[in-house]
C-alpha cells in the first residue's frame, strides 16, 4: 500500500519561514507529477505548486517567488520551501502524487493527511 505522509507544519509568525516534506512510502514503482495542495476553513482545495519528474515546476500566482518546490526521486520525497509567510496562507497543506505501484506503470492518485500551517499577523 501506498502512503504520502506531510510533515513540517506550525505556526510561524508573518514574514516567517517553513519548509513542508511529502514522503512517499509503501509498494513504489515509480512517481510522476508531484503536488502540494492548500485548503483554509469555507475556502476550495487550491493547487499551491506542482513538480513533474524532471523538475519543471509551475506556482499559484500568490507564492510565486516566495514559495520553492523541489523533490528527492531517490528519496521519494518532496519539499516546500516557504518564505515571506502571509496570514492569508494558512491553511491545511496536503501532499499529492501520481505513483505507479507496480512494473505495469499504471497511475493512480494519492493523497496525503495533511498537514495545518497558521501563520499569525
Amino acid at each position: 500500500q501506498v502512503q504520502l505522509v506531510e510533515s513540517g507544519g506550525g505556526l510561524v509568525q508573518a514574514g516567517g519561514s517553513l519548509i513542508l516534506s511529502c514522503a512517499a512510502s509503501g509498494s513504489i514503482f515509480s512517481i510522476d507529477d508531484m503536488g502540494w495542495y492548500r485548503q483554509a476553513p469555507g475556502k476550495q482545495r487550491e493547487l499551491v505548486a506542482a513538480i513533474t519528474r524532471g523538475g519543471s515546476t509551475n506556482y499559484t500566482d500568490s507564492v510565486k517567488g516566495r514559495f520553492t518546490i523541489s523533490r528527492s526521486n531517490t528519496k521519494n520525497t518532496m519539499y516546500l520551501q516557504m518564505n515571506s509567510l502571509k496570514p492569508e496562507d494558512s491553511a491545511v497543506y496536503y501532499c499529492n502524487a501520481d505513483i505507479a505501484p507496480n512494473w505495469s506503470g499504471f497511475l493512480y492518485n494519492y493523497w496525503g493527511q495533511g498537514t495545518q500551517v497558521t501563520v499569525s499577523s
